[in-house]
């Protein structure tokens, strides 16, 4: 079989992998298919060891960049084990509902930053960290959302912080451009059923309403999601650069469904 999206052999950086619900597991999953090798990156000892069956014979290393340290010993570990890394998947988030969801106008300032930390920032550190590893063609791609313009409260202060991330890439692309072709994508889903997003007040509810405004009546499957990831990530998408890519099965052009409104109608 041809390798058609030329990625034999390459060698990809994943993090974020929780379980097998994880966006990161399936993208991670479908990249071995293709015959890379993953390097795996999860945030805590604990977590390495909740993944030993998921994961056996893996190549993991741990890193929780909330810490600067951290970051910088990831890269010194690969580095002592690897020549060269073609691509890294950023698929870390992290929001403190802990308190449930308040109006965003209560969000804390301590909530807002830590949720730039870790899942804005974080995308910026780990690049640069590692940009003495990539390829000169290496891709890195980032896991965003479908919209940070719709205002639903079942995301609370998140949406905000995505398009953070959004614009990050633009920038990162213009910096490493300096010395690279270095790509910088996300892919930005609509509501997925994994379960980091079912600890989120009200999510269960919203991703019920995506699958009827959805055309197809039928939520958007975390594969999905991984699939067009995994073309960002590969040499055929060579022509994009610093772009959220949407997958929402067509949500976003199908909000004033007849069926939607009949039944909103009626409440």
């Amino acid at each position: 079989m041809t390798d058609f999206m030329q990625l034999a052999s390459k060698t990809i950086v994943v993090t974020g992998v929780a379980n097998r619900k994880s966006i990161a597991y399936h993208i991670a999953k479908t990249l071995e298919e293709c015959g890379v090798h993953v390097i795996y990156v999860v945030r805590s000892q604990t977590r390495k060891e909740s993944l030993a069956k998921l994961l056996a014979d893996k190549e993991i290393y741990i890193c929780d960049v909330e810490h600067e340290e951290e970051i910088e010993q990831l890269k010194e570990q690969l580095s002592a084990n690897h020549k060269v890394i073609n691509g890294l998947v950023h698929s870390i988030a992290f929001a403190d509902f802990s308190e449930g969801m308040r109006p965003f106008h209560e969000t804390t300032k301590k909530q807002f930053l830590q949720a730039v930390d870790i899942s804005c920032f974080s995308l910026i550190a780990l690049s640069n960290a590692l940009k003495d590893l990539f390829s000169e063609d290496a891709a890195v791609v980032t896991i965003s959302i479908s919209t940070t313009r719709m205002a639903s409260e079942s995301y609370g202060f998140m949406a905000p912080i995505k398009a953070a991330l959004d614009s990050s890439l633009a920038f990162l692309s213009k910096s490493f451009s300096k010395f690279s072709k270095v790509r910088f994508n996300a892919v930005g889903p609509s509501l997925l059923k994994t379960s980091a997003s079912a600890g989120i007040p009200g999510y269960v509810d919203a991703y019920l309403f995506a699958e009827q405004a959805i055309p197809r009546k039928q939520a958007l499957a975390t594969k999905e999601a991984a699939d067009v990831a995994v073309f960002l990530l590969s040499p055929r998408s060579s022509g994009i650069q610093a772009q959220n890519v949407v997958v929402d099965a067509g949500m976003s052009t199908n909000y004033f469904d007849k069926d939607i409104i009949e039944k909103t109608m009626r409440v």
